[in-house]
């Protein structure tokens, strides 16, 4: 096996690795999302945190779901935050030079 093979070999290991994560991420989160917003939360430090961490797996469009979700719903709660968080997200995952399919 070459060195080429080899390395090939151990990226595509890693990349289903990370969309393994990535699904786990949203089975874990969405339950989570789903409470702040049936019980109406205002735990501004809750919904932070929760927005923390998807913000992470953004880049995998079921927690792209679950994050614009849970911004919309803290929007009414904190505005100025909640356009931070767009931001972020904005800053981090949202360019024009990337392709939809290539952005993780």
């Amino acid at each position: 096996m070459s060195d080429y093979d080899k390395l090939f070999k151990s990226v595509s290991a890693l990349a289903e690795q990370i969309r393994d994560l990535q699904i786990i991420a949203v089975k874990q989160y969405t339950p989570v999302v789903e409470a702040i917003i049936a019980s109406r939360s205002r735990d501004v430090y809750h919904i932070e945190h929760t927005l923390d961490g998807l913000l992470d797996f953004c880049c995998y469009d079921p927690a792209l779901q679950l994050y614009r979700r849970l911004c919309r719903y803290y929007f009414s709660i904190d505005p100025v935050a909640t356009a931070s968080y767009v931001n972020i997200y904005r800053e981090m995952w949202d360019s024009e030079e990337k392709d939809e399919e290539d952005e993780c």
